[in-house]
């Protein structure tokens, strides 16, 4: 007999609002259906998603109640209520909890029967706050190593939102793309295609427990880049993507359709915006699905120079724009790719230019480039990941100006391959130094480093700090701060 089948039989045929026994109660065979954590996302000032996956379950329908408190023992309560989940969702749960306090710091709980989930914290977005603190992820590669960086975020006092800015998980097959030495293998063992074998690769994923404690720590805001459906995607198709794979539309609709499952984000129109009253305004951009057109094939590709090449698409370009204008004085962009113009020929002559980043797009980004400076925008701040490597620039768009017209922080990726997975460490410095005399508006680059940026916003200053693990290998290791950088509002000058 299956012992924990048998458990939750019995647990969700008890009435669910129900006064039940503490979580700590609770046999490690119950345990098991919450196996995936617990998460929140997507704040504003009123309301917040959370969410869990209700695990080791065939039950067509599963009642799930929920909770939300001020306090951690949960002696008060703000919000409660009862949801279904069921196979055609993965067993997933996701609940728009509204009628929050803005800036208020809350716990949250599931509950299955006589069982509950691990007990998750987070904060509505603030309105009247002196300063807000970001930590900014990018590029988790589950079989390049453990997830350290997520682990250190999770120890914290609680953010105003941990931002990913794409590549969190990978779709390769096991060794395709990863250093299987250390253990980590992917599931299911081949390139993800099918909905269940994204469905597979996230429940990988959500195991780790440095990435359980950092969902369960702080409120998320996340945006996808390519590798969520197969490298270098755009609208109709990816590098990653051939002919005997199947439909590409198929492809990408199951992915989108688990994102959407096992992300702690509301479903619609995924690039959004986040106002932090007359702060800052996170914007979040959509530079895969909503209207990026196949790229370039190089540096002499005519389609560079192209009218209708476009990375946003028209709606969301216009929509940028208008979120350009807000009256906050910090404009923030969670922006997958780099913006700013980097000089790399000299340093990779084999890699002259990124065609998958805004360079391979001049049109468009030179559009973006002229309105900033035409409507006077001032403290834009982008956000940058996908490059796995650290960036600070004065943001240089050469078509248009030989003024910096916004700052840009790129960073590192949490354990994905950076360049001295491939090449001697020595050799990677060396090349880091390369680039200053080719890119004035450069300030810093770091090839080799695993870990996160943190962001502080206040009045007067944005302040972006660099922090790295110094063990990717193993599980546990420690982290240090290697750069710390400002921007004074109402410049695009940085300093140390």
């Amino acid at each position: 007999m299956n012992y924990s089948k048998l458990l939750f039989g019995l647990a969700v045929a008890l009435t669910v609002a129900c006064q039940a026994p503490q979580q700590e109660q609770a046999s490690a065979a119950e345990q098991n259906f919450f196996q995936h954590g617990v998460a929140s996302g997507d704040p504003l000032a009123d309301r917040v998603i959370i969410w869990t996956r209700v695990s080791d379950t065939q039950a067509d329908e599963v009642p799930v109640s929920y909770e939300v408190s001020t306090s951690e023992d949960f002696s008060t309560s703000v919000k409660k209520g009862t949801t279904q989940t069921h196979a055609g969702r993965d067993y997933t749960v996701k609940v728009d909890v509204d009628g929050l306090e803005a800036g208020q710091t809350y716990f949250y709980r599931f509950q299955v029967g006589q069982t509950f989930s691990p007990t998750g914290r987070t904060k509505t977005l603030s309105q009247q706050a002196d300063s807000l603190q970001f930590a900014v992820v990018s590029c988790s590669n589950y079989e390049w190593g453990y997830f350290t960086a997520y682990g250190k975020i999770a120890e914290r006092p609680v953010l105003d939102a941990v931002i990913h800015l794409g590549d969190y998980i990978y779709e390769y097959g096991p060794g395709a793309y990863g250093d299987t030495t250390i253990g980590r293998k992917h599931e299911p063992a081949h390139e993800i295609l099918t909905l269940e074998d994204y469905r597979t690769r996230y429940a990988q994923y959500r195991t780790d427990k440095d990435l359980q404690a950092m969902h369960g720590a702080h409120p998320f805001i996340a945006i996808w880049d390519d590798h969520e459906i197969a490298n270098n995607t755009y609208q109709t198709g990816a590098q990653n993507h051939q002919e005997d794979e199947g439909d590409f539309e198929a492809r990408k609709q199951a992915a989108v359709q688990t994102y959407y499952e096992w992300l702690p984000i509301r479903e619609g129109a995924h690039y959004r915006s986040f106002q932090y009253g007359d702060l800052a305004s996170l914007i979040m951009l959509d530079e895969r699905l909503a209207g990026r057109t196949e790229p370039a094939k190089g540096k002499d590709d005519p389609k560079i120079d192209d009218q209708n090449q476009s990375m946003l698409g028209a709606e969301q370009l216009e929509w940028f724009k208008s979120e350009l204008n807000s009256s906050a004085s910090w404009k923030v962009i969670g922006n997958q790719v780099m913006y700013s113009d980097l000089y790399q020929e000299p340093v990779w002559p084999n890699f002259p230019i990124n065609t998958d980043s805004w360079s391979g797009y001049r049109v468009e980004k030179n559009a973006i480039a002229q309105y900033i400076l035409d409507q006077e925008v001032e403290n834009v701040v982008f956000l940058t990941g996908d490059t796995h490597a650290s960036w600070a620039f004065e943001v240089l768009v050469s078509d248009v100006s030989d003024e910096a017209v916004a700052t840009e922080f790129g960073t590192t990726s949490v354990s994905s391959a950076n360049h001295d997975e491939r090449k001697p460490l020595d050799t990677v410095r060396a090349t880091e130094q390369r680039f200053y005399p080719h890119n004035e508006h450069l300030k810093y680059v770091n090839l080799a480093d695993h870990g996160y940026l943190m962001l502080t916003v206040a009045a007067e200053e944005a302040r972006a700090e660099f922090y790295y693990v110094n063990d990717l290998r193993n599980p546990g290791g420690d982290e240090y701060r290697a750069k710390t950088f400002r921007v004074k509002a109402g410049t695009s000058t940085i300093s140390e």
